[in-house]
C-alpha cells in the first residue's frame, strides 16, 4: 500500500468474530469480488484470540488476502489481535481516552499533558508488539468518536480530528514505527473531505507522508451509499490523495467492492491526461473553501440553492414529484403543455422567433453557444445560458461576461480530466473578477444507473466542497430513464450538503458489533419516512459511533444490546432498550411526537 502501489480496495465483516465459519465464508465473498483486505471487528480478548483461527483457515483455503482487526475501547484486545493479523486498527478517540461522553471538561494545561503521557505510556508498548510481529497499525480517526479531551480544546471540527490523528502519529514517527495508515472519517461529507486535505497539509509540514485510507463514513444503502461515497472518496482521489479506500454500505460487504473498483477505475483512467493551462487564484483557499461569490441571476447564484436542469429532447415531460427539476432544457422545441412549476431552456435562434412572432415566454429562457456571442448582446432576456467550454473563455467571452452579468454560464468538457478542466474554468473566471453563476454540464453514455451515479458524483465531488457549484445538467446518452438522472442530480447536492430535498439516512454498513438485522431495519424506516423532506435520520448498528457519527441528525436508532434498540432525539437519548420488534413504530411515534412527521398520503398530493 501506498508508493507507486496501486489503490487497494477494501471491506469488512459483519458476521459475529467468534463465529469462525460465518467470518471465513464471508471474507472468501469479499476476496472472490477482489477485495485486497478485510477488517474484522473485535470487541475483546475472546474476539481477538479467534482472529487466529479465521487467518488460519483462511491461509489453509488458499487465501492469502491481509486481515485487520478493528478494536475499540480496549487497548488489551489491541495486544492481542496484533499476534495474529496483518494490521490493528485504533480509534485515538477511544483507545486511551475514556468513552465519548458530549459532556465539555476543562483541562488546564498540565491535565492535558498528563493526558497525553497516559496516551504514550499505553501506545508504545503496543507499538513494541507490532514491531515484534511485522503487524502494521491503522489509526484510523471518526468524526463520531472523537474524545471528550479533544473536544474540549478543539470542539467538534477538521482541526480537533486532526489532532487526535497527530498525537498518534507523532508517537510512531518518535518510535520509528513506519507501518502506519490512516484513516479519518466522517458521515458528512464536507467534514470529510476537508479534514483529509487539513490532514495531508499538516502531516506535510511536520515531514511525514503515511498512506491514507478513505472513507465515508455510515453511507447508507442503495443509491444514497453510492452517491455520498463516489462524491466524497471521488473528490480525494481526484486531487492524488489517498492509497486504500472503503465503500461504506448498509448491505452485504461484498456488495462494497465492485462499487469501489468503478469508483477507482474511473479516477485513475485520467492519469497522464493532457495538460491543462489552470490559473492560480490566491482568494481560493483550498483548505477552507466558501462559496464562490455571485451575482443572483433570478433564483442562480448569489444565496440560492444550486439548481437542477434536466434535458428533455423528445417531449417526455414525466417527473418525480419529488424531484421536479427548476429548469428543462427542451432544445429546438417547446413540449405542447407547459408545467406551471418548472422553467424551460431552448435554443436562442427558437426563443427568439417565437419572442418576434409574440408568444408568452413567460418562464421561457434563451441558450447560446459560444459561437455565438456577437447575438447575446442584442438578446433582451433577462436570464440567458451560454454553453462554454474551458477554451471557450478567451477575450471576446471574458469582455462579453463582463458587460452581461444576467448570462449564466453552462461549463461542458470533453477533457479526460472533466473535473480538471471545470476547476479551470471557474478559477479563470475568478481570475478575471467575473461573478457570473455557474452551472456543470456532466454528459455520460451509461445504461446503468449504478455506474452514471458514482462517475457524476466522482465528478461533480470536488466542484461542490470547493464551493463552485450554482447548478448541475446531467445528460446521459445511454438508456437510463431521464427520472431517475433528475433523481441523481438532486442526491448529488444533497450528498454534497448544498441542497436538501428528500430525508437523509445516516446509516452504517454493520459489523460484528451490529445488534440487530441492520438492513431490514433500514428498510422499514425508509418505507416509513421516505416521503418526508429534509430530516435526517441515523441508524447505527452500535455505540462505537453511533451517537456521535449522528449529532447532527434529527432522530437516531441504535443497537443498545442484543435485540434492543435506543432512540435519540439530537444527541439525547430519550428512550433506552426498546425491543427490536417495537422500536421503528417507536421511532416514528418520537418523530410525530414532535411534530416532524407528515402523513404519507397528504406528501404526495
Amino acid at each position: 500500500m501506498g508508493g507507486s502501489n496501486p489503490i487497494r480496495i477494501q471491506s469488512m465483516t459483519n458476521t459475529a468474530t467468534q463465529d469462525t465459519e460465518a467470518c471465513v465464508a464471508q471474507a472468501k465473498r469479499i476476496v472472490d469480488a477482489g477485495g485486497e483486505y478485510v477488517r474484522l471487528t473485535a470487541q475483546g480478548i475472546k474476539e481477538a484470540e479467534n482472529l487466529m483461527n479465521i487467518n488460519a483457515s483462511l491461509r489453509r483455503d488458499g487465501y492469502m488476502v491481509p486481515l485487520v482487526a478493528d478494536i475499540h475501547f480496549n487497548p488489551k484486545v489491541a495486544d492481542v489481535a496484533a499476534l495474529y493479523v496483518e494490521k490493528v486498527r485504533i480509534n485515538p478517540g477511544n483507545y486511551v481516552d475514556a468513552a465519548r461522553t458530549f459532556k465539555h471538561l476543562d483541562y488546564t494545561d498540565e491535565e492535558y499533558a498528563q493526558e497525553l503521557q497516559k496516551i504514550r505510556d499505553r501506545f508504545i508498548p503496543f507499538l513494541d508488539i507490532c514491531k515484534a510481529n511485522h503487524t502494521a497499525i491503522r489509526i484510523g480517526v471518526n468524526h463520531g468518536s472523537l474524545s471528550d479531551r479533544i473536544m474540549s480544546r478543539y470542539g467538534d471540527t477538521p482541526e480537533g480530528m486532526v489532532e487526535s490523528c497527530m498525537e498518534f502519529l507523532r508517537i510512531c514517527v518518535e518510535q520509528d514505527f513506519k507501518d502506519v495508515v490512516i484513516s479519518i472519517k466522517a458521515s458528512n461529507t464536507v467534514v470529510m473531505v476537508k479534514t483529509v486535505r487539513l490532514l495531508a497539509a499538516v502531516m506535510e509540514q511536520e515531514n511525514m507522508y503515511f498512506p491514507l485510507h478513505l472513507g465515508v463514513t455510515e453511507a447508507g444503502d442503495g443509491e444514497d451509499g453510492r452517491i455520498k461515497s463516489a462524491l466524497g472518496i471521488g473528490a480525494l482521489l481526484a486531487d492524488g490523495l489517498g492509497d486504500t479506500i472503503r465503500v461504506s454500505l448498509s448491505e452485504a460487504p461484498e456488495a462494497e467492492i465492485p462499487v469501489a473498483r468503478k469508483l477507482v477505475d474511473y479516477i485513475v483512467q485520467r492519469q497522464n491526461h493532457p495538460y491543462i493551462p489552470g490559473a492560480d487564484v490566491p482568494e481560493f483557499n483550498y483548505l477552507s473553501p466558501t462559496r464562490r461569490k455571485t451575482t443572483a441571476v433570478h433564483n442562480i447564484g448569489g444565496e440560492n440553492l444550486p439548481v437542477v436542469i434536466s434535458v428533455r429532447l423528445d417531449g417526455n415531460m414525466e417527473f418525480n414529484p419529488q424531484f421536479v427539476p427548476d429548469y428543462v432544457y427542451t432544445g429546438r422545441s417547446l413540449p405542447e403543455q407547459l408545467r406551471e412549476d418548472t422553467q424551460y431552456i431552448v435554443d436562442s435562434d427558437i426563443w427568439l422567433s417565437e419572442a418576434i412572432s409574440g408568444a408568452d415566454m413567460t418562464g421561457i429562457w434563451p441558450s447560446f453557444k459560444s459561437d455565438q456571442l456577437p447575438f447575446i448582446s442584442t438578446c433582451p432576456s433577462s436570464l440567458k445560458f451560454l454553453f462554454i467550454t474551458y477554451m471557450g473563455l478567451n477575450d471576446e467571452a471574458i469582455a462579453c461576461l463582463k458587460l452581461h452579468p444576467e448570462i449564466v454560464l453552462v461549463s461542458q468538457s470533453i477533457h479526460p480530466n472533466r473535473l480538471g478542466e471545470q476547476r479551470a474554468l471557474v478559477h479563470q473566471m475568478m481570475k478575471e473578477g467575473l461573478d457570473n453563476p455557474v452551472v456543470f454540464f456532466e454528459h455520460y453514455s451509461e445504461d446503468e444507473t449504478e455506474n452514471l451515479q458514482i462517475k457524476a458524483a466522482a465528478d461533480m465531488g470536488a466542484l461542490i466542497f470547493d464551493g463552485l457549484c450554482d447548478g448541475l445538467l446531467l445528460y446521459n446518452q445511454g438508456s437510463i430513464d431521464p427520472v431517475l438522472l433528475d433523481t441523481t442530480a438532486f442526491g448529488i447536492l444533497q450528498a454534497g450538503r448544498v441542497r436538501t430535498s428528500k430525508t437523509e439516512y445516516i446509516s452504517c454498513p454493520g459489523c460484528g458489533r451490529t445488534l440487530y438485522d441492520l438492513e431490514s431495519t433500514i428498510a422499514r424506516i425508509k418505507a416509513a419516512t421516505g416521503h418526508l423532506k429534509g430530516l435526517k435520520i441515523g441508524i447505527m448498528g452500535c455505540i462505537v459511533n453511533g451517537p456521535g457519527e449522528m449529532a447532527d441528525a434529527d432522530y437516531g436508532y441504535v443497537g443498545a444490546g442484543r435485540g434492543k434498540i435506543s432512540l435519540y432525539k439530537k444527541k439525547e437519548c430519550i428512550e433506552k432498550n426498546i425491543p427490536e420488534e417495537e422500536a421503528v413504530e417507536k421511532l416514528i411515534e418520537l418523530i410525530r411526537k414532535n411534530g416532524d412527521y407528515t402523513e404519507m398520503e397528504v406528501c404526495q398530493n
